[in-house]
């Protein structure tokens, strides 16, 4: 121990890494839980449209477009939200932030018309808006840059995660309670996996501490110790951070690289969410619950592989390579989906290696930003760089929606996508290393 202000500072690396694990513990999994229900409340469409086009005469067109809207709900209200949970804390903002979409997504089991989709679809962007930055901006408070890759990771695992376990959840719910008090499988799954997000909502009031010094479950000295980690890291790159105001984070060119970086990993993640069930159905494997199990297959590979690729990030101090690298997985997987549509096995093994790629670019690309921002920068960097690069979210389906419409198949669309990832590579392939390897 070493004496700080009057504390007894944990400093040997076991000490210290005896304190993170005792944050992590306490935090990630609510964090998780909470976009497992987001995520699944914002992907359950991919599978509600195996059956909801035929029943209200919807095309993939409309679907797709659908898909892509949320993005823009998203985008205009994304920066606001990361700004305002600065200003009332991290608890507040995600309680209100998961209330209000388990209300908007119950209600998608209500639609019955395409304005009424799309209405929906942005609405429940614009109730999501500020989650996913809000999150990764509160992991600063409480983690240093050397441990964050893991802990972005981790949450980020709550991508495939709900894939893993809301794909099979999904197929059943839709199987099984399809006509019960005349509603539809589709419509009783929005109901159902709606209910976790309002939960999870009142539990963050509760349980979540908005920084270390408000925990009453931290000692003194433990406070004290995260405290003294995070104020050495800002003056190590305090002649990095330029960027601390909205107006100079607007100018700032390496912001608008991780937006284009953000944008390709956004076409590429959620083109993989949104179609993955289709591209399994495609497969012949079965009725809706065996695309619901075998959909779960590239979900669980993509949340073991991007830990222990983030692991391996914080553990090397690189960057660039672990991101290039499941950028280049994308490619090469949705490729080989196309390559080997004939062969089941081949072709699920593809998607595989296309969804690993697909969630760890997601996952390294937000270890980033918080090398180069602080302050009012980070709020306002990371809701720019995940709202404007999270248009892709909106391209991708939306492409691969009219492709299918008109071509009668998702070929053309998947190539497209391998294509960004490609991009995508060679944009992270221009950051220098002394900005992003540390």
């Amino acid at each position: 121990m070493a004496v700080v202000d009057g504390f007894s500072v944990p400093e040997t690396s076991a000490e210290k890494a005896n304190v993170y694990r005792k944050i992590a513990f306490r935090i990630m999994p609510l964090l998780m839980a909470c976009y497992v229900a987001a995520y699944l409340d914002r992907i359950n469409i991919g599978f509600a449209k195996l059956h909801m086009l035929n029943d209200l005469g919807f095309s993939e067109s409309v679907y797709g477009l659908g898909a892509g809207l949320f993005f823009i709900g998203y985008l205009i209200f994304e920066v606001p939200s990361n700004l305002y949970m600065m200003r009332v804390g991290a608890k507040k903002t995600i309680s209100r932030i998961m209330i209000l979409w388990g209300i908007i997504s119950a209600c998608f089991a209500f639609a019955q018309t395409p304005m009424q989709f799309y209405v929906l679809r942005f609405l429940l962007g614009a109730a999501e808006a500020g989650f996913y930055p809000g999150v990764i901006l509160y992991l600063t408070y409480w983690f240093p840059s050397t441990r964050r890759a893991k802990m972005v990771a981790l949450f980020v695992g709550a991508v495939p995660l709900s894939g893993m376990l809301g794909a099979p959840l999904s197929g059943a719910i839709i199987e099984w309670t399809h006509g019960a008090h005349s509603l539809t499988g589709w419509q009783w799954m929005f109901v159902i996996e709606a209910v976790p997000s309002l939960i999870l909502g009142l539990v963050c009031l509760k349980y979540l501490a908005d920084r270390p010094g408000d925990a009453s479950w931290l000692t003194a000295d433990e406070k004290a110790a995260v405290e003294a980690d995070l104020a050495a890291e800002r003056e190590l790159t305090k002649n990095d951070r330029a960027t601390v105001s909205l107006a100079a984070t607007l100018q700032d060119r390496r912001v608008w690289k991780m937006i284009a970086i953000c944008f390709c990993s956004a076409v590429c993640s959620y083109g993989v969410s949104f179609w993955l069930p289709t591209l399994v159905q495609q497969l012949n494997v079965g009725d809706i619950m065996h695309v619901g199990f075998y959909t779960a297959i590239p979900f669980s590979a993509a949340f073991l592989v991007m830990y222990l690729i983030g692991r391996s990030s914080d553990r090397t101090r690189e960057r660039r390579w672990h991101l290039v690298g499941p950028f280049t997985c994308v490619c090469i997987g949705l490729l080989g989906s196309v390559w080997f549509h004939g062969s089941m096995g081949w072709a699920l093994l593809s998607l595989t290696i296309a969804a690993i790629g697909a969630y760890s670019t997601t996952s390294m690309l937000f270890t980033i930003p918080g090398l180069f921002l602080s302050g009012v920068g980070m709020a306002a960097g990371v809701a720019m760089i995940n709202c404007f690069g999270g248009l892709g979210g909106f391209v991708s389906p939306y492409v691969v929606g009219v492709v299918k419409d008109l071509t009668g198949s998702t070929n053309n669309g998947v190539i497209f996508i391998s294509c960004v990832a490609i991009i995508g590579a060679l944009l992270t392939l221009t950051l220098p290393k002394r900005l992003v390897n540390r």
